[in-house]
């Protein structure tokens, strides 16, 4: 340690030195909520509609049950609210209530057949910042499987998109439209005790001496391209997580950091699909003996990446999730990221005998993603989910637009609607069965935290990280005291 005069020659020569921070294991079980079937069971043959039917079929008993308990002494001019099982079945004039899916009718939102004449466009339009109409031409429609009922009313609040179970109360007017006075959703789920999931796996509950847990740190948005910009952003990044950036006190801070959450876009944006005539320009030119032009390939974004995690993985495990410019899969859920992908850091991932319990090295996970690190139940996003319900909305914050998909019990409302997924039939894992203790979401425009309750005595930090590449912002997450603490990498320029 350096003498406050300064001098390194001054003091005691045979002086024990400083001792080294040394950091707990981390305590980590992940969930395959989100994985895929393999092989021939994964196909695209199904219907998505069959998604919102599953989704009303799955959430319908919770919505009604909320109804239930909000409006069943509810009168007004001396009628009583009644309860109506099929959408068209509403009578006019009657006060009642029904559920089903919202639809949202919006001229601005993207059409798949618009997505095919792009083959043959110059150059494609820029995609919209939102699928809100200005004229306030937008109708919001409520269904079922016996048809649809267009709702109107102020207490709407352009606050609901496609996708997302609602339980509305009103009458039905002259003109076929719903009046909506008062709605109900279904709100948060069981919330999982802390540990419950560790302790029911033992054949004999008995009460653990458990550490301190330490601090999760958070990152998204790396956006490595290759060049020597990353060069410095990362190299602080790196040297704050392990360690050797700054001084004593600085160093104790980082050594509490037990696990690197990597949130998605870790590499910059690949290139854009070829168009039918690029395609086929590009066939007839000379290729590589294997079969693709090595001149269209920078391999340097993934050997950055590469060694980046190579150099952390070390001193600490990494859980690291997809995103919209990483090289996965574009449908939601994202599958991990390909372990050929990390030549170097993947020997620090567990053997697939092992890949339930990876505790101490690479965990290359979904995205979403779901899993306990010190008995907290853990969900995370790229943010892709967030930044397209923020296209429905106006006003929105992205921490509001994450609680109300908290209170809705479904982390991807717009999916399949504006957002691609996968068409799952018999089940959907997008929907919400328990409540996260923490909610992540990346690649955000700046940092956000809220902690919100739930009727049952629910408490959810929700966090939203900001980009690092456009911020140098990481954020950490202290696992005992859930307090939340933003750390920004980069260089004081003189006279700022």
């Amino acid at each position: 340690m350096i003498p406050k005069d300064g001098s390194m020659l001054i003091g005691e020569p045979f002086k024990d030195p400083t001792s080294v921070p040394s950091r707990n294991a981390s305590s980590y079980k992940p969930l395959h909520t989100f994985a895929l079937p393999k092989g021939a069971e994964k196909h695209y043959q199904q219907q998505y509609a069959d998604m919102y039917f599953l989704r009303l079929a799955l959430l319908k008993k919770a919505v009604i049950q909320k109804a239930h308990e909000a409006w069943d002494d509810f009168e007004l001019g001396g009628e009583k609210a009644t309860y109506v099982e099929r959408v068209l079945d509403v009578r006019q004039g009657e006060l009642c209530w029904v559920v089903g899916t919202v639809y949202m009718e919006m001229n601005l939102k993207p059409n798949v057949l618009d997505d095919i004449s792009k083959e043959h466009w110059i150059v494609a339009p820029p995609p919209r910042e939102t699928y809100v109409n200005s004229s306030g031409a937008d109708d919001m429609m409520l269904e079922d499987e016996s048809g649809r009922l267009r709702v109107i009313g102020e207490t709407l609040n352009s606050t609901y998109v496609t996708g997302c179970i609602l339980a509305a109360l009103g009458t039905e007017q002259a003109d076929g439209s719903f009046q909506v006075i008062a709605t109900q959703f279904a709100d948060l789920p069981r919330q999982p005790q802390r540990w419950e999931r560790e302790d029911s796996d033992r054949t004999t509950v008995t009460k653990t001496k458990r550490e301190k847990s330490g601090k999760v740190a958070i990152v998204s948005g790396l956006g490595i391209t290759g060049t020597e910009d990353d060069d410095l952003t990362l190299d602080l990044l790196l040297e704050y997580l392990t360690g050797e950036a700054t001084g004593p006190t600085d160093q104790s801070n980082a050594a509490q950091i037990t696990r690197l959450i990597v949130a998605g876009d870790s590499l910059s944006h690949a290139s854009p699909i070829l168009s039918r005539e690029d395609f086929a320009t590009k066939k007839n030119q000379k290729k590589h003996v294997y079969g693709y032009d090595a001149s269209a390939y920078n391999a340097t974004p993934a050997e950055k990446l590469d060694s980046f995690l190579t150099q952390v993985l070390p001193t600490m495990p990494i859980t690291i999730l997809p995103g919209a410019s990483d090289p996965a899969n574009v449908a939601l859920p994202q599958q991990p990221l390909h372990p050929a992908l990390f030549p170097h850091s993947r020997s620090f991932a567990n053997p697939p005998a092992l890949s339930n319990e990876t505790l101490h090295g690479l965990d290359s996970v979904t995205n979403p993603w779901e899993g306990d690190i010190e008995g907290w139940r853990v969900l995370g996003t790229g943010g892709q989910t967030v930044e397209d319900l923020l296209k429905y909305v106006e006003d929105v914050h992205p921490i509001e637009v994450m609680e109300m998909m908290l209170r809705w019990r479904c982390i991807a409302p717009t999916a399949p609607d504006t957002l691609w997924c996968y068409p799952f039939q018999d089940d959907d894992p997008l929907l919400l069965r328990e409540c996260p203790h923490i909610y992540l979401a990346g690649n955000m425009k700046k940092f956000g935290r809220r902690v919100i309750e739930g009727p049952a005595g629910q408490k959810v930090l929700l966090v939203a990280v900001p980009k690092f590449r456009e911020t140098g912002q990481i954020v950490l997450v202290d696992l005992e005291s859930m307090e939340v603490e933003l750390v920004e990498c980069g260089v004081v320029q003189p006279g700022v």
